[in-house]
């Protein structure tokens, strides 16, 4: 599915308008009779209930007093509060108001900030819709506007935004000023960034998208390069395992991670990796750790996985040392993938043998964490590297690669994850809530599984693991990284079923890969 701007819906209309000839009063119709659908189907029935709908001139509010007309023909108890005087609406908004008033439909022009009957309709209402404000806002939101949605929020009632919560940008996914905190947001025609953004996604509730009759051939043509990942839009040739399979048809990856005090993210990157199917996995390690505690801890993760280690020199401080290069170059001969980075450290002899690493290793490699700190100031290396890469940082150390904050990252995530994974022709894989994906190409994904209990230590080292391990498996480089963050994102999301958010731990994650697998496969192939 793909996700757009304001502008690129807007387009997206016009062109229906003009080249498929739909009417734009259909177009709101339709979206008013989808809004009303999927409300009688989660609240059904809706005969009865009271429902308040918050109206601004706009077409959003236009779509919103076309749902108050289907509500009240479902037998619900509707009245349509309206900010703004009557006689300024115009257009299709117009149309449907003029429905309303004829049919009898309770009908409040708010142009002041006395909102007494507001808040008394609010205190009754089983359901509230939001239709205030739509894909247009650019500046914050002040005045009446912000009065009504603070009541709105204030009000505690069941809130149902038309397609993105009134004071989110629908670009930025920024609060401008203040926004409704909805409990369901039915976006119109394709979902619009804001909802996955910044802000957005605690404003915005639970989502569903509302088909509007565009005609798919337009959306196909359209230049949309965002998508959301979805199980039904990545190749899935590769989980289908032949009854010759042997553990070598599976992949061997080699990791390399931990560091004194740090053994723990090399355990959870390497362990992961054999749960999502990867035949062998061997692990490179300073020398200290691999000893038998390391052992029981691996035991106590996952009841004695067949891991297997490589030890090697160290520095005084228990971090790679530059001269294990040797052994770590004779160890990649043959592996189908590499790792590196989880719990490495920042010490400057490791820092220098993971540049080493990256530019003269031709196999396909997932850089995290140490990994990914050891290319900030020394982006130019990844010119000459010899092989497929995909990079996985976080907010912070993103930042640190660009020389940017994390809030200023946080700001632009699609704009800066696809401007350097264009830039220096790799895969980058953004972290943090609806982590990023972009590729080299300029396409951007948005993943829509995981959930906040996820941000937690380790949950990282776990989707390294993932994708490292589909890399082994001789996955496209792309397709790696979207199965995996797709992946780890739905093994998050059943975790949380089972032991909550508050309570949710990265082992948790790795227990649940086989249940995320199973149910991801579809049963088709490309």
């Amino acid at each position: 599915m793909k996700i757009v701007t304001a502008n690129e819906m807007k387009q997206l209309d016009l062109q229906a308008t003009s080249v498929s000839k739909i009417p734009p009063l259909l177009l709101m119709e339709n979206a008013a009779r989808g809004f009303v659908d999927r409300m009688e189907r989660l609240w059904s029935p809706l005969r009865e209930k009271r429902v308040t709908v918050v109206s601004g001139r706009g077409n959003n509010g236009g779509d919103g007093i076309a749902a108050a007309w289907h509500l009240k023909r479902r037998g619900a108890l509707v009245a349509v509060y309206l900010l703004a005087p009557a006689k300024e609406i115009t257009g299709e908004s117009r149309i449907f108001l003029d429905i309303w008033i004829a049919s009898g439909g309770v009908l409040h022009e708010i142009r002041s900030s006395h909102l007494g009957p507001l808040v008394s309709d609010l205190t009754q209402a089983h359901i509230v819709v939001d239709a205030l404000l739509g894909t247009g806002l650019s500046h914050p939101v002040t005045g009446l506007y912000a009065d009504v949605i603070r009541r709105i929020n204030e009000s505690n009632r069941t809130v149902v935004s038309v397609d993105i919560p009134s004071g989110i940008s629908a670009d930025t996914g920024e609060r401008l000023g203040v926004a409704i905190k909805a409990n369901n947001t039915f976006t119109i025609g394709l979902p619009k960034r804001g909802i996955f953004l910044r802000e957005g996604p605690e404003h915005r509730g639970t989502w569903e998208g509302i088909d509007i009759g565009i005609p798919s051939s337009l959306v196909e043509r359209a230049v949309l390069n965002v998508a959301l990942i979805e199980p039904m839009s990545l190749c899935r040739d590769n989980w289908a395992l032949p009854q010759s399979t042997h553990k070598g048809m599976r992949g061997h990856l080699l990791v390399i991670a931990g560091s004194t005090g740090k053994r723990g993210a090399a355990l959870m990157t390497s362990l992961a990796a054999l749960r999502s199917g990867a035949g062998m996995v061997t692990l490179a390690l300073p020398k200290s750790l691999d000893r038998p505690e390391s052992q029981k801890l691996l035991d106590q993760i996952d009841d004695c996985m067949p891991l297997m280690t490589l030890p090697l020199s160290e520095t005084e401080e228990g971090t790679l040392a530059l001269s294990s290069s040797a052994m770590l170059f004779s160890a990649a001969q043959g592996k189908g993938a590499i790792a590196i980075g989880p719990g490495l450290s920042q010490h400057i002899e490791t820092q220098h043998l993971i540049r080493k690493w990256v530019t003269e290793v031709s196999i396909p490699m997932v850089v995290d964490a140490d990994g990914i700190n050891a290319l900030a100031g020394h982006l130019e290396i990844l010119r000459g590297r010899k092989g497929p890469l995909i990079l996985t940082p976080h907010p912070g150390e993103m930042g640190r690669l660009i020389g940017a904050s994390s809030e200023a990252v946080q700001k632009d995530r699609i704009g800066i994850a696809s401007s350097f994974a264009h830039e220096w022709n790799l895969i980058l894989v953004l972290k943090g809530a609806h982590t990023v994906v972009a590729l080299p190409n300029q396409s951007v994904w948005i993943n829509r599984t995981g959930n906040p209990g996820m941000a937690t230590a380790g949950t990282g080292d776990v989707l390294t693991g993932i994708i490292a391990s589909l890399l082994a498996q001789r996955y496209d480089p792309d397709q790696a990284a979207l199965w995996g963050v797709y992946l780890h994102g739905l093994a998050g999301d059943m975790a949380m079923k089972e032991v909550g958010e508050n309570s949710l731990i990265a082992t948790d994650l790795l227990n649940n890969i086989p249940k995320a697998i199973l149910q991801a496969i579809p049963t088709l192939p490309c």
